[in-house]
């Protein structure tokens, strides 16, 4: 909520302030405007509290809808625009989807609540100065020992980032497409692949989007290629936010550079710290502390809590703890942190169990959910660790038509992604995504060794992956 807002009776009231507002705190206003409800243009104007050119404005709510961040509906003098997502309950679909301990469901049910009912609160930064590296621990021994033995690979007596570089081509794919879909991003699994490998924008998503995810591309390179040198050190977090930011601030010697002013958290009573120079501090404290630590799971469940409850830089937090969580896991040859599956609800609603309430129960829930859903692709051994994927099961047969329709018709990729989505949607509404990500993993699967579970030939399999790969 911005810190203009005064007071709230049956509309926002601002104080009046200078004719010059910059944009960052221009977005933070509207967005606190649309946190109560969808609003015309002219009303979001007339409750500003600043003076703003209507064509500024206009570009103002076209760039948040591009982020993904507004919805905009109805036309002309009826378009109305409202926050994307509130942050109330979770989505029916989504409930009990991550199994989540009592303090997790506890953190659930403060965090879900009107944020009006949820105390303000700044950064605390005993928080982070009262945690001792080795001795005390986010993670329990059995999580270690739980998350080890999922995480194990063939690599583990090889130099360090050797398992890395040989899964690159994938690892690519899947944490650049799903840490971007954390951020709203909507570009397809298929999508993404297309553009990392062949260089080919998607044509209906926006610049930003396309920015978002080439920047991944960028930065997860740069660690699998420094793997063996590389550390919690200033100069590597600082060159990793550069990378995931690029060309994405307004400000272009923002990349790379901490904070020098206050920020909000949108849907969050949580206020960041403001003073550069205390950001500075606790930033290399989180750095030195994680270096200290000798685990290397406690070392990333550490910098994804502690990076974004500081947010050291004027945005891409989130992204950049993200990927810094993989460098002690890419060190050790284990299993990467990807993401998949994650719903961004779990996530969010997790990060502010830790801005709020200094509470990690509800987040650490969500991370070794996650870590095993990523060790479940990269070491194929979902059969061993529990039962089959039900929704696969469940779509099965309509999987393998749509796989064999593609393949026997020729497709190119970019025929194929419509011909997906096109079925998608004749399936409920609340399958869908899902359904279209199943099957385009399926799709970038496939291969000379498993072809035939679609009832295809061999020469056929041959002459579609010609046109599949571009080729012909």
């Amino acid at each position: 909520m911005s810190q203009y807002l005064v007071s709230r009776q049956n509309s926002f009231n601002f104080v009046a302030i200078r004719n010059s507002v910059d944009k960052k705190k221009q977005i933070e206003i509207i967005l606190s405007l649309l946190a109560e409800g969808s609003l015309s243009i002219e009303q979001i104007s007339d409750q500003l509290g600043f003076a703003i050119k209507r064509r500024t404005l206009q570009r103002r709510l076209k760039e948040l809808k591009e982020d993904n961040r507004i919805a905009v509906s109805g036309d002309a003098r009826a378009t109305r625009y409202s926050l994307k997502e509130k942050l109330q309950g979770l989505p029916k679909e989504q409930e009990d989807l991550i199994p989540l301990s009592p303090e997790g469901k506890e953190i659930l049910g403060f965090i879900t609540k009107h944020v009006a009912k949820r105390k303000p609160v700044s950064y605390n930064r005993l928080f982070l100065e009262h945690y001792r590296p080795n001795i005390d621990s986010y993670l329990t021994n059995g999580d270690k020992e739980k998350l080890a033995e999922i995480g194990r690979t063939q690599g583990g007596n090889q130099p360090a980032g050797t398992y890395a570089q040989q899964i690159l081509n994938r690892l690519l794919i899947d944490l650049s497409w799903n840490s971007s879909r954390l951020e709203g991003n909507t570009y397809s699994l298929l999508d993404t692949e297309r553009l990392i490998h062949e260089g080919t924008p998607a044509q209906d998503k926006s610049l930003r989007e396309t920015q978002m995810i080439l920047n991944h591309k960028d930065a997860i390179e740069f660690l699998v290629d420094t793997a063996g040198d590389i550390s919690f050190s200033r100069h590597i977090i600082l060159n990793l936010h550069a990378l995931l930011s690029n060309n994405l601030l307004p400000d272009p010697a923002a990349p790379g550079r901490l904070r020098e002013f206050s920020v909000g958290i949108t849907n969050s009573v949580f206020t960041p710290l403001a003073i550069p120079q205390l950001i500075s501090e606790f930033f290399d404290l989180i750095l030195e502390n994680a270096n200290l630590i000798e685990n290397p799971f406690e070392q990333a469940f550490f910098v994804s809590v502690h990076l974004p409850y500081l947010q050291p830089f004027d945005d891409v937090n989130k992204r950049v703890s993200r990927l810094a969580a993989n460098i002690p896991l890419n060190r050790h040859n284990l299993a990467p942190l990807t993401f998949i599956d994650v719903p961004e609800e779990y996530y969010v609603r997790g990060l502010l169990g830790v801005y709020e309430l200094n509470r990690i129960e509800l987040f650490k829930d969500v991370f070794i959910w996650a870590y095993e859903r990523s060790a479940m692709r990269y070491a194929a051994i979902r059969q061993s660790l529990g039962e089959p994927d039900t929704f696969r099961l469940q779509y099965r047969d309509k999987i393998r038509t749509v796989i064999l329709n593609i393949a026997l018709q020729m497709m190119n990729k970019d025929q194929a992604k419509h011909a997906i989505q096109s079925e998608a949607q004749t399936l409920p509404a609340d399958d869908r995504n899902k359904f279209i990500e199943a099957l385009e993993t399926e799709l970038l699967g496939m291969h000379e060794g498993n072809y035939a579970r679609y009832k295809i030939s061999l020469d056929e399999f041959r002459k579609w992956q010609e046109i599949w790969r571009g080729r012909a």
